[in-house]
């Protein structure tokens, strides 16, 4: 089964990549893996040495390129589509950029998968599409109240999604992630935290009062990679949040970090970022019901994260 990856050289795409190649030693089928990746925060060092060993092909190439889509797209069968400017200050740093990739793009794959005879194409949205909830946890049937234009364009985004799947032009499947957490994430809490506790350098603290539900990168693929599984039909249409289902007080993941790297940094109490979502915690009762999944408890990983994050996995994060 030929599957399209967009954005499958960064963070989580990369993970998704060693997922689905080890989805035969689990008795599911085989992948032909073809990665989408225009390569601005997408590594080729993630996918190695899945490159080197001809395992998946690489496609250097933007969302909103219809063309390089099309030809991208032949006789694949399931899209993973999670091509986006994925970071909350940078959309709001260059709201062009955010729009373009994030609403133009999803667009331009929608309407090049349906033309290209795709089956199935599954979306990595976001909590922010919630905003600040009115209350915890979060259910699916929340109101869409975005507060930044990382959010907006998630929104509008799973509206064109929804009226794909209306038409039933194409399968659809809507994931919701909580923060992810996991190696070869970059320019995100956690990663630029425990960089500047292992150099000393004082970790900056945005308002101090937000309750976060980070959810591990392993959790995140497992949910991704069973969406494209035959017997997960009753997945189509679907939306669903992943997270663990609580919350860690954001000062305790500061507290965690330099307590586990034994790090004399101090923390800089900042002004919050009105941008920012305070409060989020994931209902994931969809998502144990509909996939079988109950992810690790709220930053598990954490220690072996931080443990393994050494001086060379930073400089690939930098290049």
């Amino acid at each position: 089964m030929r599957v399209l990856i967009t954005g499958g050289a960064g963070f989580i795409g990369s993970h998704l990549v060693d997922r689905l190649l080890a989805a035969q030693q689990r008795g599911e089928p085989a992948y032909e893996l073809v990665i989408f990746d225009n390569l601005r925060r997408g590594r080729r060092a993630h996918l190695e040495p899945h490159l080197s060993a001809g395992r998946v092909r690489l496609i250097e190439g933007d969302i909103r390129d219809e063309a390089a889509l099309g030809a991208a797209l032949q006789d694949v069968e399931i899209v993973f589509h999670l091509a986006a400017q994925a970071n909350v200050i940078g959309s709001e740093a260059d709201k062009d950029y955010a729009f373009t990739t994030n609403v133009v793009g999803t667009y331009t794959l929608l309407k090049t998968a349906e033309r290209a005879g795709v089956r199935r194409v599954i979306f990595s949205s976001s909590r922010e599409v919630y905003g600040d909830p009115e209350t915890l946890p979060v259910r699916e049937i929340a109101p869409l109240a975005p507060k930044n234009a990382y959010g907006a364009s998630k929104v509008a985004g799973e509206m064109y999604f929804r009226i794909a799947q209306a038409h039933q032009t194409l399968e659809t499947v809507i994931f919701r992630l909580a923060n992810v957490y996991g190696p070869r994430d970059s320019e995100r809490v956690i990663p630029l935290w425990i960089e500047r506790a292992r150099q000393g350098q004082e970790l900056p603290l945005y308002g101090g009062d937000q309750l976060i539900d980070f959810v591990w990168v392993g959790d995140v693929v497992e949910a991704l990679a069973r969406a494209a599984l035959p017997d997960h039909q009753h997945l189509v249409g679907q939306t669903v949040n992943i997270g663990t289902g609580s919350g860690t007080p954001i000062l305790e993941l500061a507290q965690r970090i330099l307590a586990l790297s034994g790090s004399q940094s101090t923390l800089r109490q900042l002004p919050a970022r009105s941008v920012e979502v305070r409060r989020y915690v994931a209902d994931v009762c969809r998502l144990e019901d509909l996939l079988g999944l109950k992810p690790e408890p709220n930053l598990a990983h954490l220690p072996t994260m931080i443990a393994s994050y050494t001086d060379s996995m930073i400089a690939v994060s930098r290049q």
